[in-house]
């Protein structure tokens, strides 16, 4: 699953560009990128970055850093069944996910941080690359448990959405209601060939 999220970020600048400018994400406002590392050592060029932001006072550029990691059960080889102990498991190996003002100092920081090889939508050649558009970058930062209330703008009564997260990830169902208060959301789906309806985390849906 995590394979089909990493084939959705494209290194076509002209594509994203056209997105993130429809979105209003444009350089020089706070969107987010997505930094391309060598696999294994997402979490070094994070401890890295963060330590450049706060050294270099660049707290008012650079905001969240993020791995995006899962906490997953590890399963007997033998029985394929849960042992009782957890492990991190990255999503997206080979990628930071940054939030970022993209000015030139800003931009020069993060790409000679030690580790980092380069940025998602450049296409080189001294341009800068373009935000990840919304709808891309939103079922990573659920899959992290950071929602803002402005995700509810894209999801309605009727619209279909997949599950993520859960017993019934993968599910695709309807959405009959959405509670901003609480975060839950009533989803219509088929569960062992009959209708049902479930309630869900709004964290753990994203939209089809």
């Amino acid at each position: 699953m995590a394979d089909d999220k990493i084939m959705a970020f494209t290194d076509s600048n002209t594509d994203v560009g056209d997105e993130a400018a429809s979105k209003e994400q444009k350089l020089g406002e706070k969107a987010w990128y997505v930094v391309n590392t060598y696999s294994t050592h997402e979490r070094k060029v994070a401890f890295n970055l963060q330590k450049r932001v706060e050294t270099m006072g660049l707290e008012n550029l650079i905001f969240r850093i993020i791995v995006a990691e899962q906490e997953v059960p590890v399963m007997d080889r033998e029985t394929n069944l849960p042992t009782g102990k957890t492990r991190m498991k990255n999503l997206y190996p080979g990628y930071v996910f940054v939030e970022m003002i993209m000015t030139d100092y800003a931009w020069y920081v993060v790409r000679n941080t030690p580790g980092v090889t380069g940025f998602v939508g450049s296409s080189g050649k001294g341009t800068k690359p373009f935000p990840v558009p919304r709808e891309q970058i939103e079922p990573v930062l659920k899959r992290m448990g950071m929602v803002d209330q402005s995700m509810y703008d894209r999801y309605n009564v009727n619209d279909y959405v997949k599950l993520i997260h859960g017993p019934l990830e993968g599910t695709e169902g309807q959405i009959l209601s959405i509670n901003k208060d609480t975060g839950i959301v009533e989803v219509e789906t088929v569960f062992f060939g009959r209708t049902t309806r479930v309630e869900v985390d709004f964290s753990d849906i994203e939209k089809i």
